[in-house]
């Protein structure tokens, strides 16, 4: 199975701090994309505990163990 990142507003470099377009001025979430997308060249790559989407939750693999810094199997990140 390939991963890939959604050509989403999400992912473009038209997207602001916020939750607005830069090139269309209108606000957009994760659900949007259109014609004019570019993806952002930039990949985050702090994968440990607190940047994991099972943190603290039920679906932590090791949730005693579970503490900044922290690396396993189980990482998902929170966002893409």
């Amino acid at each position: 199975m390939a991963i890939r990142l959604s050509s989403t507003c999400t992912n473009c470099t038209q997207m602001s701090a916020g939750t607005m377009c830069e090139l269309h001025k209108v606000s957009v979430n994760e659900n949007y994309t259109c014609d004019h997308f570019a993806l952002k060249a930039e990949l985050d790559n702090d994968r440990q505990c607190l940047t994991c989407v099972r943190h603290n939750s039920d679906s932590c693999a090791h949730p005693e163990a579970a503490a900044e810094g922290m690396l396993c199997r189980s990482w998902a990140p929170i966002t893409a």
